[in-house]
């Protein structure tokens, strides 16, 4: 059926398809409004598409990209459905900035599925990161951890399938469910604010477990809207802003003239130099942190692992308690 709604045909591929995150989850696009054209109508307020260079929109989307000119992005929007453990959904909620709708356990009954971290990402608390990870734990120590809580999911379980049997009410039968239970949601948002999310929850300090989903949502953005993706990679992601006291540092190494950009008063400067910026010991390790000069991150589907809808219903709907399903 033709649209006169713009459209993009690699957002196209994948739209309504099923995309598997950690063991149990998925993130699937569900529909989606405008895409980089749009940012630019709205930046113009022009009244069609007509006729445009595409490198002109690239140039507008990365200076409205660049300047913080936010509003324009906000006139484009994705809606997502997503499957999560509940502890994900928790730090994911905090983002106040869409709408949502989650899966209610007083109507509907939990599917018992669990997140098992793979031995990889399970990890002793950082001793410099009160809310990281550190070291990886020894085998010994992951077997034991996924032996209790094998064991108190299995217990949680037949609770709650107990529960259910006698006829309690589903709102009530649901409360000691552990954390790991898989939840899901539809979640609605505009680009500027999903770039936000983004820009957070793909870092390197963010939970592995919320960066995984971040991470096929960002290849989404690429499909749906390539030149906005484009310069946020190259401005938010893979840029750096300074504070006043980093500045000052940096105009000790690099001054400016009427030719340009020439060697300053410092060769070098140390971590003493640093602190003598204004700036904090913890500051210093970041800002030279900023200057390390690191490849920028891309974000691909592998469109192989995409499923139906059909499916993952199915899966979800075998784990459900088989006396009430």
């Amino acid at each position: 059926m033709d649209t006169r709604r713009p459209t993009n045909p690699a957002a196209e591929e994948i739209l309504g398809g099923y995309f598997p995150v950690l063991d149990h989850g998925f993130v699937s696009l569900v529909d989606y409004m405008g895409g980089d054209v749009d940012v630019e109508r709205a930046a113009r307020v022009s009244y069609g598409y007509g006729t445009r260079q595409a490198s002109r929109t690239r140039g507008l989307i990365r200076y409205l990209r660049r300047h913080r000119h936010t509003t324009p992005s906000e006139m484009v929007e994705f809606k997502f459905h997503c499957a999560m453990p509940m502890f994900v959904a928790r730090q994911w909620i905090r983002h106040r900035t869409a709408n949502v709708n989650e899966y209610s356990g007083r109507y509907s009954l939990m599917p018992l599925l669990f997140y098992r971290p793979e031995a990889e990402h399970f990890s002793h608390q950082s001793e410099v990161n009160n809310q990281g990870r550190g070291a990886t734990a020894s085998e010994e120590v992951y077997a034991q951890a996924m032996e209790r809580w094998d064991r108190l999911r299995a217990e949680s379980g037949e609770l709650y399938g107990w529960l259910l049997e006698e006829n309690v009410a589903r709102e009530l039968a649901r409360i000691d469910l552990p954390l790991s239970t898989y939840t899901q949601w539809y979640w609605k948002i505009d680009l500027h604010n999903l770039l936000h999310f983004l820009t957070l929850r793909v870092d390197s300090h963010a939970q592995y477990e919320i960066r995984a989903y971040a991470e096929v949502m960002a290849a989404m953005v690429r499909r749906v809207a390539p030149l906005s993706y484009e310069a946020w990679v190259d401005y938010d992601l893979a840029g750096r802003p300074l504070s006043r006291g980093e500045r000052a540092a940096l105009a000790r190494l690099v001054a400016v003239d009427d030719e340009g950009a020439v060697a300053g008063t410092s060769a070098r400067l140390t971590p003493d130099d640093l602190l003598a910026c204004g700036l904090s010991g913890r500051e210093v390790r970041e800002f030279l942190a900023k200057l390390q000069v690191e490849e920028p991150r891309d974000f691909e589907l592998d469109l192989s692992t995409m499923r139906s809808a059909e499916d993952m219903a199915d899966e979800m709907g075998s784990a459900v308690p088989e006396s009430q399903g």
